[in-house]
C-alpha cells in the first residue's frame, strides 16, 4: 500500500499497474471493443484479434470483458503463451477441466483434440459456447497458430464449437499476414485494435481513477494534462507510472496536489528506464517511393478518430526487399529528405512500428467495424508529389476545391472545416470497397517495389476507375485487385453529436436523428416512444435497417449503419457505386 494514500485522503492505489477491471476508463473507444468483442462471440464460432500497443491495457478489457461473459459461456483462460503445441493443447483441456484417458498407442496430442471434441459437442448440446482466451499472442509459433486453427476444425453440421480471441501486440498483425497462416487470417470474424488515450480523454480518464480510488475531487492541475501527453503519448501504462511517482513526489513535499512542474519531475525516473522516453533510431533510409501506411485490422479497425476508431502502429520497419516487407527490428528508421520532411520526423519520432506489405491478407471485415480514423500524430507518411494529387482529387470528389495538399495534417483540417473525417482500412477486399461505397485513395504495386496511389473513383462489377492528375483510368477489376496493397483511405460524413450508439444508450438528440432517419426510408415504420433511450424496439428497427442493407444485423449504429443512413437526405454524398462515369 502506497504511502501517499493517507494524505491524499485515498482508500486504494489510484494508478497501479495491475490490470483491475474497477478501473476500467468506459471511453467511446473501448465500448467499440466490447461492442466487437461481443459481435465476435455471437458469431458461430471463429477467431477474434484484440491487438495494441504494449500498455495501452488489452489485458484490463479482457478482464472487464469476461467478468460480463453470459453465463452459459464456458471460458479457457491461457496466459502463458510461450507454449508448444502439446503444453497448449493440455493447458485448454485443463483450463476446461476435461479429463483425458491414457493411451499408449496415441499421441498425447490427438488425445487432447479428441477428449476436447467430445467435450465441445457435449456442451453444445446443452447450448454453451466456448472461448479459449490467450494473452500476449504475438509469442504463439506458426506452429502453435496452426494447430488453433486445426482446433477451430471441430464442428458439428452446422455449428463451429469453439471461440478463439488472441489478444497481442501490433506483431501480432504481422505474424498472421504470412502466407502459410492466410487460412487462419481468413477465419478472423472480428478485429480490433486498441490506441492510445486523445489528449482530450487524458483528464477525464486520471479523474475516473482518483474518483474509484475515493479521491473527493480533482488532484492534478489543468495543466499537468498536456504535459503527460506530450510525455505519454496517450499510453495508460505510462500514464499511470508518471502519475504515481507525481503523488509520491507531492506527498514528500507535503502539498495536496500536483502541478506540471512535479509531473515533469517525477517522469524523468520512470522514463529514464526507456531510453529517456526517446525511441532508437537507425541511419537506414527508405527508398523515396515507399509510401507508408497505417495498418488497421478491421473490422474492423476495426478500424477510430474515433478505432478498431483507429489503429496506430507507428514506424519501425526495415528497407524493403525486392517482395513483400517483413519488419523485424525494433529500430526506428531515417526517411529520406522531402517537402513533408518536419511531418515525417514527427511521425517517426512519436511512433514505434509501422507494417507495409505488397502481399494483402484478404481477411474477414466485420462491415459495422470501425477502422481508424487519422488523428494529428497519428498521420501516415506518404510519397509527397503523387499521394498529394490524390488527396487533392479525394477533395474534389468531395466538390472541395483545393489547389495542393501539403501533407495529410493539411488534408485533415481541410475535411473537417467540412465535416468530414478521413477513415483508414489497412487490409481490405475488393468487395469491402463495395460495402464501404465512398471514392478512396488506393495504393498499387508497379513492380519492381514501387508503390503509387490513385483516386478510386468508380466500381462497377468487373471493372474500376482510377483518377490520376492526367485524366481517369479503367482497370479490370481482376487486375486492380492484383496490384492492391489492400489499403483503403476514404472520407465520410459522421454525426457531430455521436459516433456510436447501442442498446442501453441516452442520447436524446442523437435517438431523435436515428429515428427521423429510420421513419424516411420505412414511412410504413411503426413510431416507438423512447425518451431518448436505445430500447430492444429500437434495436430491432435497427437491425431491419441493417438487413435491408446488406450489413451486419447486431443493432449497432456504428460507422458503416451511420454512413448508410447518411444516404437517405443526401443526395451530395459521393458514392463509388453510384458515380458518373
Amino acid at each position: 500500500m502506497s504511502i501517499y494514500l493517507q494524505h491524499f485522503a485515498l482508500k486504494r492505489e489510484p494508478f497501479s499497474i495491475v490490470p483491475d477491471p474497477d478501473f476500467l476508463y468506459p471511453s467511446q473507444q473501448h465500448r467499440q471493443a466490447v461492442a466487437h468483442l461481443k459481435y465476435g462471440l455471437d458469431r458461430e464460432g471463429g477467431f477474434i484479434l484484440l491487438t495494441g500497443e504494449v500498455g495501452t491495457g488489452k489485458t484490463t478489457l479482457t478482464r472487464t470483458m469476461l467478468l460480463r461473459i453470459p453465463a452459459h459461456v464456458r471460458v479457457a483462460y491461457v496466459l502463458n503463451s510461450k507454449l508448444n503445441e502439446t503444453d497448449l493443447l493440455a493447458s485448454i483441456c485443463d483450463e476446461l477441466a476435461i479429463k483425458l484417458p491414457k493411451s499408449k498407442n496415441l499421441s498425447f496430442s490427438k488425445i487432447c483434440i479428441d477428449a476436447l471434441n467430445q467435450d465441445l459437442l457435449a456442451s453444445h448440446a446443452k447450448g454453451q459456447k466456448t472461448l479459449i482466451v490467450i494473452e500476449e499472442a504475438q509469442n504463439l509459433s506458426a506452429d502453435v497458430l496452426e494447430t488453433l486453427r486445426l482446433l477451430s476444425n471441430l464442428e458439428t453440421n452446422t455449428h463451429k464449437l469453439l471461440h478463439i480471441l488472441l489478444v497481442g501486440q501490433p506483431e501480432l498483425l504481422e505474424i498472421l499476414a504470412q502466407k502459410q497462416l492466410r487460412q487462419l487470417n481468413q477465419r478472423v470474424v472480428s478485429r480490433f485494435h486498441l490506441l492510445p488515450l486523445d489528449q482530450s480523454e487524458l483528464s477525464n480518464y486520471i479523474n475516473h481513477r482518483l474518483h474509484h480510488a475515493g479521491a473527493a475531487g480533482p488532484i492534478f492541475d489543468q495543466g499537468c494534462i498536456k504535459v503527460l501527453f506530450r510525455l505519454t503519448k496517450g499510453v495508460p501504462r505510462l500514464i499511470n507510472l508518471i502519475c504515481h511517482q507525481s503523488l509520491l513526489a507531492a506527498y514528500s513535499l507535503g502539498v495536496k496536489s500536483v502541478s506540471s512542474g512535479l509531473v515533469k519531475e517525477a517522469s524523468v525516473e520512470i522514463l529514464s528506464g526507456l531510453d529517456n522516453g526517446k525511441p532508437k533510431t537507425s541511419n537506414k533510409p527508405l527508398t523515396v517511393g515507399l509510401l507508408l501506411f497505417l495498418i488497421m485490422v478491421s473490422g474492423f479497425v476495426f478500424l477510430p478518430r474515433s478505432a478498431l476508431d483507429s489503429l496506430r502502429l507507428a514506424a519501425s520497419i526495415e528497407e524493403p526487399k525486392a517482395q513483400s516487407v517483413s519488419p523485424k527490428n525494433e529500430e526506428i528508421v531515417s526517411l529520406e529528405k522531402t517537402a513533408l520532411d518536419p511531418f515525417v520526423e514527427d511521425v517517426v519520432k512519436n511512433h514505434d512500428e509501422l507494417l507495409v506489405s505488397d502481399d494483402p491478407v484478404i481477411g474477414s471485415l466485420e462491415q459495422d467495424a470501425t477502422p481508424s480514423v487519422i488523428p494529428e500524430q497519428n498521420m501516415i507518411a506518404l510519397e509527397f508529389m503523387d499521394t498529394s494529387n490524390s488527396l487533392v482529387n479525394l477533395l474534389a470528389s468531395w466538390s472541395i476545391e483545393s489547389s495542393a495538399v501539403y501533407s495529410l495534417e493539411v488534408f485533415t483540417g481541410i475535411a473537417a472545416k467540412f465535416g468530414l473525417q478521413p477513415e483508414k482500412v489497412a487490409q481490405a477486399a475488393p468487395w469491402m470497397l463495395s460495402a464501404i461505397d465512398r471514392p478512396g485513395i488506393v495504393v498499387l504495386n508497379e513492380g519492381n517495389g514501387v508503390l503509387k496511389s490513385y483516386l478510386l473513383s468508380h466500381l462497377e462489377e468487373d471493372s474500376v476507375t482510377l483518377t490520376t492528375k492526367d485524366g481517369e483510368i479503367d482497370v479490370d477489376l481482376d487486375q486492380f485487385a492484383d496490384r492492391w496493397t489492400g489499403s483503403f483511405l476514404y472520407l465520410w460524413r459522421p454525426h457531430k453529436e455521436f459516433d456510436l450508439l447501442m442498446q442501453g444508450d441516452t442520447d436524446k438528440l442523437a435517438m431523435a436523428w436515428l429515428q427521423e432517419k429510420l421513419s424516411m426510408e420505412d414511412q410504413g415504420m411503426e413510431e416507438v416512444i423512447t425518451g431518448g433511450h436505445y430500447t430492444e424496439a429500437v434495436k430491432g428497427q435497427v437491425m431491419e435497417f441493417q438487413r435491408r442493407h446488406g450489413l451486419n444485423a447486431d443493432g449497432v449504429v456504428g460507422r458503416q449503419t451511420l454512413m448508410q443512413l447518411n444516404e437517405i437526405s443526401d443526395d451530395e454524398i459521393p458514392r463509388l457505386r453510384g458515380s458518373a462515369h
